[in-house]
């Protein structure tokens, strides 16, 4: 065994992928969603195991001008109530990955997750996410790159381009020792356009054990919340779960009893008046204010008057607009 494998292997055993109690149940990167404002929010309400930034181009942190990286700088902010805390970047140049990787290790994150499953053309057509399961030997030349910076490396693919290739494409991955890996249980041309696949979970985890790989193997894909992120690690044996879209207006989910994720409508107006503070706080220099009314629709239904009061909040044109409507609905 070579000296870099042998030093990747004991890097993913001291992780801290590894001391964590498993399931893990984890919170997802999404673009424009799980920022630092939303991910401050949801330490504080009820923290996953693990937290993902959105994910960032390594090539903007290794190229971009002082305007461009102030941006991009913004989308590594994070606090110590999130840790373990882990940068999700995506490049298609080993080289741009390594000092992407560097800066992540010197702005003091627990670990690097590699996008190789992202399905959007601009992406895809940059030879990134999900491209990179069309070339494996690329794909582990940017794990070697990430990972001389000596944090835990980790990556988020799917199941295959354009039909299941799982069989082929893991064993390339789970070869480069990997902290994790997170399977979204979709081909890159499914996109979300079908129901993911959790049966293929259960394969990674099948293929990861007939390997020997100490690699943790995390599912993805239409979970509705942590009771049934439960009942896929039971009926998968994977070792846990990544939680997207269920995060919208519920920065309670992460919470482990579930009678408590029937919110009152006091409480959501609440979170958002909350959440909008720390945007105000965190993000407005540099995001804008249109990407909070996302949020909107999730937090504000569900009861008489909410569509009016949401309608209200389209409407207006900043923070401060906003808090005013939502104290008087209060």
């Amino acid at each position: 065994m070579s000296k870099h494998k042998v030093l990747c292997y004991i890097l993913v055993m001291q992780s801290f992928w590894h001391t964590l109690p498993k399931p893990l149940f984890v919170l997802a990167p999404m673009e424009d969603v799980t920022d630092a404002a939303f991910r401050a929010l949801i330490a504080r309400t009820a923290k996953p195991a693990v937290m993902f930034t959105e994910f960032t181009s390594a090539d903007g942190l290794v190229l971009a001008p002082p305007s461009g990286q102030k941006m991009l700088r913004k989308k590594l902010l994070f606090s110590e109530s999130e840790r373990p805390i882990v940068a999700q970047l995506f490049t298609a140049v080993p080289e741009r990955m390594e000092a992407a990787a560097w800066i992540a290790a010197e702005l003091g994150f627990d670990g690097i997750d590699i996008n190789m499953g992202c399905p959007v053309k601009e992406v895809v057509d940059t030879g990134c996410g999900a491209a990179l399961i069309k070339n494996p030997a690329l794909a582990r030349e940017l794990i070697r790159a990430a990972q001389k910076a000596g944090l835990p490396v980790s990556v988020k693919t799917r199941i295959g381009y354009n039909t299941d290739e799982l069989n082929e494409w893991l064993p390339e991955l789970l070869a480069e020792d990997l902290a994790a890996v997170t399977i979204h249980a979709r081909t890159r041309k499914e996109m979300s356009d079908v129901p993911a696949r959790w049966d293929t979970v259960a394969r990674a985890v099948a293929l990861r054990d007939s390997l020997g790989s100490p690699t943790l193997i995390l599912g993805n894909g239409d979970v509705k919340g942590i009771a049934d992120a439960r009942a896929k690690v039971a009926g998968t044996k994977c070792d846990g779960v990544m939680l997207g879209r269920a995060i919208y207006g519920n920065p309670w989910l992460f919470q482990s009893s579930q009678e408590h994720q029937n919110r009152t409508p006091r409480e959501k107006v609440r979170a958002l008046s909350e959440h909008l503070a720390l945007f105000d706080e965190l993000m407005s220099d540099v995001s804008n204010y249109a990407t909070m009314k996302k949020h909107f629709k999730a937090y504000i239904s569900g009861w008489d008057g909410a569509k009016e009061l949401r309608i209200r909040l389209m409407e207006t044109e900043n923070s401060a607009e906003a808090e005013a409507i939502l104290h008087t609905a209060l």
